[in-house]
């Protein structure tokens, strides 16, 4: 992984932690469900684009190298394996 995604992909982090922190605060201050839900939805939302960088940058790094190689579907296999992991 580059540099600068790596550091982008730590500020985003760094970001959703503290929004969880917020959200778990209102879990615990009881504060009105729909309020809770938004943003839990964002926290999500912010996780996704965490994945969207990091996948575009092992497309774009590991798998282009390895394809250039003569090889790939390894690191195809695995990226598809880490979304399906959780189904």
């Amino acid at each position: 992984m580059q540099k600068a995604t790596q550091k982008e992909a730590v500020k985003r982090l760094k970001i959703v932690e503290g929004h969880l922190k917020k959200v778990r605060q209102m879990v615990e201050d009881g504060e009105y469900c729909p309020n809770i839900i938004q943003q839990s939805t964002a926290i999500q939302h912010a996780l996704r684009r965490v994945d969207e960088l990091l996948l575009d940058a092992h497309l774009h790094d590991c798998v282009t190298r390895a394809i250039k190689s003569g090889g790939g579907d390894k690191e195809i296999k695995e990226v598809l394996a880490a979304f399906r992991k959780y189904e």
